[in-house]
């Protein structure tokens, strides 16, 4: 597939490759030329998860897969030396990482203290920090880019829990003062999906996906490849966006 820029000689890393959309992204932006760093979770589970999410990969690039956490910056500024050892460069960072869990809204005393730290350090400020520790890089390849993975729960409030909405939200207001706070070396944007073909959300019925297609104008959810596209098109055909948040929704949250 012919793309208006050629990835050929940048290096991506995707923050969390080796789930359901990171993975589908590290194909899409290596099939566009780019060599592909993914992390994956501390342990031998998650390495082997990861390693065959780096085995599916076009061939002839140095491609490679390294334990971090995101809530671990100190695991992150380790993983920037080992980029920049390795490849003497960085491009392009995806923040794919995260995680959520079903809360009724209406049941305030289930979304406890300890549950809400959880969802922001994991789904904000884990992506703050792998930005903050991957801006030197993205800020010397002169034109750096990133993508974070926002939620259309960010303003429709409707999502698997009132935490994740506003951690999501919170997503949308750092890629605009980030967006800022990081040009012209840098692109910030933001790719907001409605509700994908995943098991990322655990406990949903079987017939989930097929009431949602119903209720949403493009009659289908989204799949991995819809996202996917969206990232490697901000990195291929966006040149001269910075600071949006991409709906890839179907049309759902009209």
């Amino acid at each position: 597939m012919a793309y208006p820029k050629d990835l050929s000689g940048t290096v991506a890393l995707i923050v969390g490759g080796a789930g359901a959309i990171g993975a589908a992204t590290g194909r899409m932006l290596a099939e566009a030329g780019a060599t592909i760093v993914v992390t994956h979770m501390p342990g031998a589970e998650f390495g082997r998860a990861a390693a065959e999410a780096v085995g599916r990969l076009p061939g002839g690039r140095d491609h490679a897969a390294y334990p971090a956490d995101v809530v671990d910056s100190a695991s992150l500024i380790a993983l920037r030396g080992e980029i920049e050892r390795r490849y003497g460069r960085l491009d392009i960072l995806v923040n794919a990482a995260g995680f959520t869990k079903p809360v009724p809204h209406a049941d305030l005393d289930a979304l406890d203290d300890a549950f809400i730290d959880r969802m922001f350090q994991v789904n904000w400020r884990g992506q703050f920090a792998a930005i903050r520790s991957f801006a030197p890089l993205l800020k010397a390849s002169g034109d750096g880019l990133v993508v974070s993975i926002s939620s259309i729960a960010s303003f429709t409030g409707v999502g698997s829990n009132i935490a994740y909405c506003a951690a999501k939200a919170g997503i949308d207001v750092m890629t605009k003062a980030l967006a800022r706070a990081l040009a012209p070396q840098v692109r910030v944007l933001a790719v907001s999906p409605g509700v994908v073909d995943t098991a990322f959300v655990p406990g949903r019925s079987a017939d989930f996906n097929d009431k949602v297609a119903a209720s949403t104008p493009l009659r289908r959810i989204g799949g991995v490849e819809d996202i996917a596209a969206a990232i490697t098109a901000c990195a291929t055909h966006l040149g001269y966006s910075t600071g949006h948040i991409i709906q890839v929704d179907g049309g759902r949250a009209l």
